[in-house]
């Protein structure tokens, strides 16, 4: 980027700065001259020339007025960029809007407007400057809209240089001029604005150029692309909004929840957000060090449960959010260990990239480029953290990253992988000084050991302040209190008697403030004193009274059975689907009141919030699931389980059919497609996203499955409904979840079973075979699905009358599925080693295309590309640990006779570089090579440059052996019998056992 500054002679100068370095500065809004001949160029500015040009008032305005406000540099668009250098043209059209949103000062130059009053030509009436204002061709540009929107303060002045006001003061008149909504004045992010809406913006102004019109959207739109002028506006605007439809569809497929949405509903459910209840953290001398010192980059709050960790955080965030600057980045997530969507390391990740990129689109770059080759398995597979902590970690690395807050809650809740997050955040926290983290969690001793290891961290215990820990809970208590006293139109003695008890047994603690309150609801002065008495204080022996209650009820079995059940799932379900899984009196099914009523007798365990069912808190399902299974408070597991399972099987059987949205065209994509209203899947959601989890849950033993009844209830149903179940799975958008539950049925062993075994194993094949086809249309699986499996397929057979009676003649096919499991297809060159990872859930391979690629070995989806090698791949395999990946490539011209210079590169998995470097003279090459413990090519390696076999390190420490020939390579491991070939069309397979 350049920027001017001042000479002490008087002139300016320009110097140019990278992007990570570059200082505060002013910036300038103006529109150009008609003749542009008028402007000082590039060139000039360089030259020292120019002065004498129209021009230049503009420029000596702008840097006047940025001397003023103690700024040593600005920019201005018409003479800071070599216009005549299209690589730097082409960066700064797409940085312009990040630049308006970083400078420190927007001053917009309003040539056409004046401060003089002029009167009307024969009145004597006087017009001000407003209503030139409203008029100034300055709202009629198209650069000049993300001018307005980016920048945090907008000052405007006059052609005298005297300043009007800014983008807040003038508001009305600036809405008012161009049907700009107050909110988009002031919004951080335009994400939250309709394509249409943000359209509207534009529609009325006017560029120098046509395409223009389209390329000064890209920073409101959050795109990059190359400019081409000539190509003509049509094409612009296309091009514009097909790189847009792929940020939105990589947007969708990383976003796991919203955080924002997440921070309302807890919020919403708590009783809504005290300032008073959290003041005193930002007040504390732990948080303002933290936040004041840039050494200290790590804040963890800690407290045992029902201390109001979270909505301390939330208070953080709100903090945050209103004193930052505008270019400033807030990223947040709350974990919640009874939600699968955001219990795990990986949904954390997810959500924080999620909000950067939503606020600083151009951040998407580091995760569009692996994600246009993996899709949205890139997120969700076996290796989704390795992916996204090397997108993460790009992230914190790029030079453009503006100051960033990141604010994970609940660490203790992220029941997935904690470890690797908490190592993550560690490692993290000293990346950079522009990075500071806040995580809370309880008095973990595992968290406490990992977070210790961070450099520069900051720790706020809140059993440490207990004085103001024990203030905002008394000033919760006042607030809830009167809340009561004027629902249930309580005395003041009833009020003061209720608050003096509540103070008494809180212990610190919101939560049993909480729920005691809850119980108290509904019931008048007298009735609610009593009942007072009644609760025990602290959280265990309140729920434990509470639990006794529910067991004391009219309808106590059925409270217990939709505890045990919401205790169970993996995921919070809605209404609809406890109905499915629970069940229910006569005439409560579809009744929202009644159930909602059931859900109430349980209340002081679970919430509603937007038809969805929670746990008010997690120690409400810790102590309902934290008895030994010999002494359940609930149901066993295994029963529950059981119980999932089988009602699941039961409404999938009576809901699932053929073409379930009646879409009736085969060829219909499932981007085209809209649920229906009411939705028949709404309901079946869960059942047919879990039921092999429960049951699997619902065995005794481990790998085997001796139960006839349940064998035979899941292949009644695989036998009936498989098509109608991947159907819906494709209409749910969770066809490769789908793959993954069949081929946890196929581990089983069904000794007792061998039709049901034939007929899971047969299914994976089909549904690995299909799931490209059946994932993009829904009803190609009765079709195309169909028709190119093999004719012996159980599948094809089973279901031979589902097949269109449209299509006359079908392709003719092999008899049997062949030996090839799955081609792995993405590599640009010949692929020349291959190996399994330690775990056999992961395959690796080098390329003459000077790539390595990391692939799923269940889904065969392209996981990792790593790069940095400077010639061909030769060679590969994994550490022992699978965390480091050694490849040997050649560099220079190779020559088999002739002693080669190699080097052997050692990737991490997380990172695109490489981490380290050796080097080794050869006297010749050697396909492949184990990788064992004491060798990590430290040491110079022997190559044997007429080797017919690969020696691999694999599962157990095993040998992989592999026989070359010119088309494909054979590996067979001794017990395993796997076989890996390399195509013809250099693509790499996998196939079965024989």
């Amino acid at each position: 980027m350049h920027l001017l500054q001042h000479n002490n002679d008087g002139d300016f100068s320009l110097t140019e700065f990278d992007e990570s370095d570059i200082p505060e500065y002013a910036i300038l809004s103006h529109t150009w001259e008609q003749d542009n001949s008028k402007e000082v160029t590039y060139a000039e500015v360089i030259c020292g020339t120019g002065q004498d040009k129209e021009g230049f008032k503009k420029i000596r305005f702008c840097g006047e007025q940025a001397r003023q406000d103690g700024l040593l540099y600005f920019w201005v668009d018409t003479c800071c960029i070599n216009k005549q250098n299209k690589a730097e043209l082409r960066h700064s059209i797409n940085s312009m809007f990040r630049w308006y949103r970083k400078a420190s000062r927007c001053y917009v130059y309003l040539s056409d407007v004046s401060t003089r009053k002029r009167k009307a030509s024969d009145q004597s009436s006087e017009h001000t400057w407003e209503l030139s204002f409203r008029e100034s061709r300055w709202f009629t540009r198209g650069w000049t809209l993300q001018e307005l929107l980016a920048p945090a303060s907008v000052e405007f002045f006059s052609f005298e240089g005297k300043r009007l006001g800014d983008k807040s003061s003038l508001q009305k008149q600036i809405c008012r001029a161009t049907n700009i909504s107050p909110s988009a004045l002031e919004a951080k992010s335009l994400s939250q604005f309709h394509i249409d809406e943000r359209m509207r913006w534009i529609e009325h102004r006017e560029t120098g150029q046509e395409e223009d019109k389209a390329y000064s959207l890209l920073g409101i739109f959050g795109v990059s692309m190359a400019p081409a002028y000539g190509e003509g506006v049509a094409k612009a605007f296309d091009r514009l909004w097909n790189r847009f439809r792929e940020i939105q569809k990589c947007m969708q497929d990383l976003r796991p929840t919203d955080p924002r949405l997440d921070k309302e509903r807890i919020e919403a459910t708590k009783g809504g957000l005290l300032q008073e209840a959290y003041r005193w953290v930002i007040e504390a001398s732990d948080f303002q060090q933290w936040r004041t010192n840039q050494h200290n980059r790590l804040l963890w709050i800690k407290g045992d449960p029902g201390k109001g960790k979270t909505m301390l955080l939330c208070g953080i965030a709100d903090e945050l959010q209103n004193s930052l600057a505008k270019s400033a980045l807030l990223s947040y997530f709350f974990c919640q260990a009874t939600d699968s969507r955001i219990n795990r390391a990986t949904a954390v990740l997810r959500g924080l990239i999620y909000l950067l990129v939503d606020q600083q689109p151009s951040l998407v770059s580091h995760v569009q480029a692996s994600y246009d080759e993996a899709g949205k398995a890139l997120f969700e597979d076996a290796n989704a953290w390795v992916a996204l902590t090397k997108i993460f970690s790009s992230i914190l690395y790029d030079p453009n990253l503006v100051a960033t807050y990141l604010i994970v809650d609940a660490l203790d809740e992220c029941v997935v992988d904690l470890p690797n997050l908490l190592c993550f955040i560690a490692q993290t926290s000293s990346v950079s000084t522009r990075v500071k983290w806040v995580v809370s969690s309880r008095n973990w001793p595992e968290i406490e050991k990992t977070l210790d290891t961070a450099m520069q961290k900051q720790r706020l215990c809140l059993e440490l302040n207990a004085d103001s820990v024990s203030t905002a809970v008394a000033t919760f208590i006042q607030t809830k209190v009167d809340d009561l006293r004027e629902k249930n139109k309580y005395t003041s003695k009833t009020r003061d008697v209720i608050q003096q008890h509540l103070s008494l047994n809180a212990q610190g603690t919101f939560l049993w403030v909480a729920l005691v309150c809850q119980e108290l609801s509904n019931l008048s002065g007298w009735k609610a004193i009593q009942k007072l008495k009644a609760l025990p204080p602290g959280l265990d022996a309140l729920y434990q009274r509470m639990l006794d209650q529910i067991k004391a009820s009219e309808d106590s079995e059925l409270c217990m059975n939709v505890l045990a059940v919401v205790s169970t799932v993996y995921r919070p379900i809605t209404i609809d689907e406890l109905v499915t899984l629970v069940k229910m009196p006569n005439g409560v099914d579809g009744e929202y009141e009644a159930l909602a009523e059931i859900i109430g007798y349980c209340r002081s365990f679970l919430a509603i919030r937007e038809r969805t069912i929670f746990f008010v808190h997690q120690s409400a399902k810790d102590f309902l699931i934290g008895k030994t299974p010999q002494e359940p408070l609930l149901l066993r597991a295994q029963d529950v389980h059981k119980s999932i399972f089988s009602r699941s099987l039961q409404v999938m059987s009576i809901t699932l059919q053929r073409d379930i949205y009646k879409l009736r065209a085969p060829g219909i994509s499932i981007d085209q497609v809209e649920p229906p209203d009411p939705d028949p899947l709404a309901a079946i959601r869960y059942s047919c996203l879990y039921w092999v989890d429960h049951f699997l849950g619902s065995r005794i033993t481990k790998n085997s499955v001796k139960n006839l009844e349940a064998s035979s209830s899941v292949y009644n149903f695989l036998h009936q409904y498989f098509l109608y179940w991947l159907e819906a799975l494709s209409l749910l958008k969770s066809v490769p979840e789908g793959v993954v539950m069949i081929r946890k049925l196929a581990n089983l062993q069904f000794n007792r079973s061998p039709d049901l075994r034939a007929f899971i194993e047969d299914a994976s094949r089909f549904a690995m075979a299909a799931r490209s086809v059946i994932e993009q249309a829904p009803l190609q699986a009765y079709c195309s699905a169909l028709v190119f499996a093999p004719e012996k397929s159980i599948i094809r057979e089973t279901f031979e009358t589902c097949v269109p009676h449209w299509i006359l003649r079908k392709p003719r096919v092999e008899a049997h599925w062949s030996a090839t499991l799955q081609t792995l297809e993405g590599h640009s060159s010949a692929v020349w080693s291959v190996a399994f990872s330690p775990d056999g859930k992961q395959v690796v391979s080098g390329s003459d295309d000077k790539t390595v690629r990391l692939w799923d070995a269940a889904t065969g989806a392209l996981q990792q590309t790593l790069e940095g090698h400077s010639s061909w791949v030769r060679s590969v395999a994994f550490s022992p640990d699978g965390k480091h990946i050694p490849t040997l490539h050649v560099t220079g011209e190779w020559l088999l006779e002739d002693r080669e210079f190699c080097t052997c590169t050692l990737c991490t998995a997380i990172s695109k570089r490489c981490s380290q470097e050796f080097e080794s003279e050869c006297s010749g090459w050697e396909e492949g090579r184990d990788f064992s413990n004491d060798d990590l090519c430290e040491q110079r390696i022997a190559f044997d440059a007429t080797a017919d076999l690969v020696l691999l390190g694999t599962e157990a420490s095993e040998t992989l052996r592999a026989e070359k020939n010119e088309r494909y390579l054979d590996f067979k491991h001794l017990d395993l019998h796997t076989k890996l070939q390399i195509n013809e069309n250099k693509g790499l397979a996998v196939l079965p056992r024989y």
